[in-house]
């Protein structure tokens, strides 16, 4: 692709089927960091009889193990009078501290932001979480508000554009473990949003590192793969989550006026038509697509200074390939994109835990957090 990037293509000897893309910048992405994850030099091997994109992402969602852990609710009010749950993992019969495990206050801290209306509950937060902790490292869950049955208190949710509740987040954790490098993991929303904070906060970032997983990126192409055939099982699937959130807290909405249509929102049978009646009129946007577009984490690529790894399925039906911000990646030092041949949306049933355990990221994920760490500066330059 030119001189000035590197797009690799790994494979062991099984065709272009398990072939994993890694799309970075040389001059940021160095020679250390690829020696230093050698799972990308391997095959990426579907689990046999789950090759479909719609199976591996409807079997990880309803089978995949959900690991027992035991967490401490934090509840942190907002500027604005909103309220967020931060769950911190304190034990349970999978995540219990060995020997070698210590809690210490410059123990590194890893911020978990799940995907739309998810939580703590979800088997892939937990199970990136249990790896982590018995790592060494501190580990928080941050859930939106009204996720994991967190508390509402103001009449307003969150949304793919907001980033105020995160960077508050941030500085709580911050204030908590001052001795510590903070670094953040978000999945497909909680991955958007979380790369808009970052493309934010620029210079001043107070992460030390990042990872997006499975990021829509272009809101507005994701939202037209979303009505798209099969996709539209997830569509209903995701609005009646949002449905059920809301019903919890409608009386905060009651007689709210102006341009909600909080009967279009608490009816919605698409993420879109609740988006429509809600979320864009809470945070001031004209339309739903000028919302889309202006949410979009693509944009926020370029303004990235700190190391960001990207991790993307190249058939996620949810967050679609054509969407992700190739030539901006390309651009930025910062940035370092894996794009696997499968894996579907959150699926990723691949690797040594296949099929009911942790997703093929996990140890990639880690592994990267870790080289960070113990590098004690940034990989790539700011």
């Amino acid at each position: 692709m030119g001189s000035s990037c590197c797009n690799c293509l790994f494979d062991n000897e099984h065709g272009s089927s398990s072939q994993i893309e890694i799309v970075a910048n040389p001059s940021g992405i160095s020679k250390t960091l690829l020696d230093g994850l050698p799972m990308l030099k391997k095959s990426y091997i579907s689990y046999p009889l789950i090759r479909n994109r719609h199976q591996e992402t409807i079997f990880a969602s309803y089978f995949r193990s959900l690991p027992r852990v035991t967490f401490r609710r934090e509840c942190l009010r907002m500027q604005d009078n909103g309220t967020v749950a931060l769950d911190w993992p304190v034990g349970g019969p999978d995540c219990e501290a060995g020997q070698q495990h210590s809690r210490k206050d410059n123990s590194p801290v890893l911020i978990l932001l799940p995907g739309l209306t998810g939580g703590s509950g979800d088997t892939y937060v937990r199970h990136l979480l249990v790896r982590a902790w018995k790592q060494g490292w501190n580990v928080v869950v941050f859930n939106s508000r009204g996720c994991a049955d967190s508390p509402v208190t103001s009449p307003q949710f969150y949304s793919a554009s907001f980033t105020e509740d995160l960077r508050q987040v941030v500085k709580h954790v911050g204030h908590l473990f001052p001795n510590s490098r903070l670094y953040a993991a978000g999945w497909s929303l909680g991955g958007n949003i979380l790369v808009r904070y970052i493309g934010q906060e620029g210079d001043s970032c107070p992460l030390a590192g990042a990872v997006s997983l499975c990021n829509p990126f272009n809101l507005v192409i994701a939202d037209e793969d979303f009505h798209k055939g099969f996709n539209n099982v997830y569509d209903s699937a995701l609005a009646s989550a949002l449905r059920k959130i809301f019903k919890k807290h409608a009386p905060l909405f009651e007689g709210i006026g102006g341009e909600y249509d909080i009967r279009k929102a608490a009816t919605a049978r698409s993420v879109r038509d609740f988006d429509d009646g809600l979320t864009r009129v809470s945070f001031g946007y004209k339309s739903v697509d000028d919302y889309y577009r202006d949410a979009s984490s693509s944009r926020s690529i370029k303004d990235v200074k700190i190391p960001l790894l990207c991790i993307q399925a190249a058939d996620d039906p949810i967050a679609p390939a054509r969407g992700i911000p190739r030539a901006e990646i390309l651009e930025n030092g910062n940035c370092f994109l894996v794009i696997t041949p499968a894996g579907g949306h959150l699926g990723w049933i691949c690797g040594e835990e296949a099929p009911f355990g942790a997703p093929w990221t996990d140890p990639l994920v880690m592994g990267y957090l870790e080289l960070l760490e113990n590098s004690g500066v940034s990989i790539s330059p700011k």
